[in-house]
């Protein structure tokens, strides 16, 4: 005989597919796997710190603009040219103003030729129209280009600039130089990994003054050649990166002094969009402790991919 279906077996079963639904939505079939977090870097970086180095990074999801990481993201610190941001900021406002301004010719300087990286030094031009000055800036932290910049527009514009875009722990007190004398600033820039960010983002949402600012210094940016610290992690070919490979996109300022490592970029992958910066001011008395300190930003770096791939 047939049993008959009573109130009893109902509620069994809604209850059971009532647990087949929370089960469902549970597991987040719909949901993309949860970013990794920044453990090792954390890690790494807290072992730079108790070895004596001076440590400061920051990490910002661009589509949340919620912190990732951030470890003493609002100390000031040498930046080894990184802050030179500023002064492409206000050089790529002045062209937005004037479309005729970039093609300015400028003399090559004759100060920084000795020992500070570039190219220009090593060409044969002996002027350059502000463009071109700009992106050997840019690209290859060519110390003859940023002194000239700088000799053009002043850095009192330069620090105006800073105030436009509200930046108070990031500046550019100096000209590169190849010896600093006690009369000279004892950085040429110096920043916060905080502002470094805030900066990197809003050149990546197109808000550094303007749409056209933004997007110039973003182009510049693009053809830097220097990928040896974090965006060394990124497989990116250093002088070809200008567009998305395998859906990353990198834009990045690297800084390189003594005792000195700075990079602040933006990395784009299929996951979402990171700011970030990171500096490390050491003792470098030894190839060891060079090394050690690339290979924590370059974990920095491995662990910004894994969370935007």
């Amino acid at each position: 005989m047939a049993r008959t279906r009573g109130a009893g077996d109902d509620l069994v079963s809604r209850g059971r597919e009532r647990r087949e639904r929370m089960s469902a939505e549970a597991a987040g079939h719909h949901r993309d796997p949860a970013p990794p977090r920044f453990d090792r870097s954390f890690a790494e970086f807290g072992s730079l710190a108790l070895e004596g180095a001076s440590v400061s990074a920051h990490a910002v999801d661009l589509a949340t603009g919620d912190d990732v990481l951030a470890i003493d993201e609002r100390v000031v610190l040498p930046t080894a040219g990184v802050g030179v941001l500023v002064l492409l900021v206000e050089v790529s406002a002045r062209m937005t103003a004037d479309d005729t301004w970039g093609h300015t010719i400028v003399d090559k300087p004759g100060s920084a030729g000795r020992t500070a990286p570039g190219l220009w030094q090593h060409m044969q031009a002996p002027a350059l129209p502000v463009a071109d000055i700009a992106m050997l800036a840019a690209s290859a932290r060519d110390a003859l280009a940023v002194n000239a910049l700088l000799d053009l527009v002043g850095l009192d514009a330069v620090r105006a600039r800073a105030d436009a875009l509200s930046l108070t722990r990031t500046a550019v007190l100096d000209l590169v130089r190849d010896e600093r004398g006690p009369d000279d600033a004892p950085h040429a820039t110096v920043g916060s990994a905080a502002e470094l960010t805030w900066l990197m983002t809003a050149l990546a949402r197109g808000t550094a003054v303007d749409r056209a600012t933004s997007r110039r210094v973003v182009r510049w940016l693009r053809s830097g050649v220097d990928l040896t610290l974090v965006g060394a992690a990124f497989g990116a070919d250093p002088l070809s990166h200008r567009f998305a490979e395998h859906d990353i996109r990198i834009v990045n300022a690297v800084g390189i002094d003594a005792g000195v490592r700075c990079e602040t970029g933006w990395l784009s992958g299929p996951r979402t969009q990171v700011a970030y910066a990171a500096t490390v001011q050491f003792a470098d008395t030894s190839l060891a402790t060079r090394l050690a300190v690339h290979r924590v930003l370059r974990t920095f770096g491995t662990e910004l991919l894994e969370f935007v791939a």
